[in-house]
């Protein structure tokens, strides 16, 4: 029987099913999903538990580490100030980025630090949003520049630093391609948020807050976990490399995500809920407008959602992965173009990006949907869980 949403109840129980499995299986200790068509809520799933240890249920309203989902959110940020005139698209960021003007490059990506070239132009704002700046992670450096990345860098997040400080360490180290050669991903969303600070006038936390949360009215989103919001936020987790088990990567204790001298890293760094981050995403699927609060322009948003990428970069495979066979990339989120590449049933235009700790989301034009799967396993079984419950939300479709 199909509700206003245009979904049959019954198809919508094989979700509930797939994500239940994963977590009896333990893949992960709790998972929640929701669903949302034809501007409604269709269907939310809370399963397992938030805290597996202790024994504490998950919640709607849990806190999830999102990681690379920070990414389309800082990626708003930077396009807003475009509309404003206080960024140009196609301009050298070296005003307000002085750490990365007169860039060197490596003679290869394994090069020594100091077998480098002059870089043959500047980066762009649009190399940053497009990952095209040369600013690799630790994790997709190679060689010496992955060592001296690993100084003062996590996998994905920046140190203990100020950022001054982080932009001071990244400039003086050389880019791993030229500005705007191929796709590489990395640092570059977080050097936005570096840049967002310096344009705008304000702290780089405080202009997400009071020109994107507080408009969408999310207030469960944030760089650190406040101490009246800590009994929602969990554990992570991570699978043992020698057992395959899995162990807790990040406790709500010690975590950096408590700590509000920690690095507000716009790559990978917010932390938010499945009902604060539909907002965000309904305001993506809305061509930039959600309810009567517009962030972007139509066309800002029809250019954001727009592959970007060459033939030749979506032939480049992504963590030794052939990523791209089915998707592109625009300023900040993928678009789905090719589904006869995929193993998942969607329609062709939807977009998202996902995290590490397994958090992914979409928004789809051509369906009225958007979707979001919420969990804690950082580089685990997210991929798997995500082919599941995609396949399971789009199976269920009945209009």
């Amino acid at each position: 029987m199909s509700g206003l949403s245009g979904f049959s109840s019954e198809r919508l129980g094989r979700l509930t099913a797939a994500m239940k499995s994963h977590v009896d299986q333990g893949a992960v200790t709790g998972v929640v999903t929701l669903v949302h068509r034809h501007g409604e809520i269709a269907h939310c799933d809370v399963i397992g538990w938030q805290d597996e240890e202790a024994k504490i249920p998950m919640r709607r309203d849990s806190l999830f580490r999102i990681a690379s989902m920070t990414k389309p959110i800082v990626s708003v940020a930077a396009l807003m100030l475009v509309e404003e005139g206080k960024l140009r698209l196609g301009e050298s960021v070296d005003k307000f980025l002085p750490e990365l003007s007169r860039r060197k490059v490596l003679r290869t990506p394994g090069s020594a630090l100091d077998d480098v070239y002059d870089a043959p132009r500047p980066i762009t704002l649009k190399d940053l949003l497009l990952h095209r700046s040369g600013i690799p992670y630790p994790l997709t450096a190679e060689g010496p520049l992955a060592a001296a990345m690993f100084d003062f860098n996590a996998l994905v997040l920046p140190g203990d630093l100020s950022m001054d400080d982080w932009m001071a360490r990244l400039g003086a180290l050389p880019l791993v391609y030229e500005p705007g050669a191929r796709w590489h991903y990395g640092f570059s969303t977080d050097v936005l948020g570096v840049l967002i600070q310096r344009a705008s006038g304000l702290s780089f936390a405080d202009f997400l807050r009071t020109r994107i949360f507080e408009p969408l009215g999310m207030q469960d989103t944030f760089f650190w976990v406040p101490d009246n919001k800590s009994d929602r936020f969990g554990p992570a987790y991570t699978p043992d490399p020698k057992t395959g088990r899995r162990v807790v990567q990040d406790h709500p204790q010690t975590s950096r995500w408590r700590n509000p001298g920690s690095f507000p890293s716009g790559g990978a760094g917010l932390v938010s809920t499945a009902d604060d981050y539909l907002k965000f995403a309904k305001m993506i699927l809305g061509r930039g407008r959600c309810g009567g609060v517009r962030l972007l322009s139509r066309t800002m948003l029809e250019l954001m959602a727009t592959d970007h990428l060459t033939s030749a970069e979506r032939a480049t495979p992504f963590l030794g992965m052939p990523f791209w066979t089915s998707m592109g990339f625009g300023l900040g989120l993928s678009i789905a173009d090719n589904p006869t590449q995929q193993d998942w049933l969607g329609s062709p235009g939807r977009v998202g990006w996902p995290g590490a700790y397994g958090t992914w989301w979409m928004a789809d034009p051509k369906e009225d949907l958007i979707a979001l799967m919420m969990v804690q396993l950082y580089f685990g079984a997210g991929s798997t869980m995500r082919t599941d419950c995609e396949t399971a939300i789009y199976q269920a479709i009945d209009d």
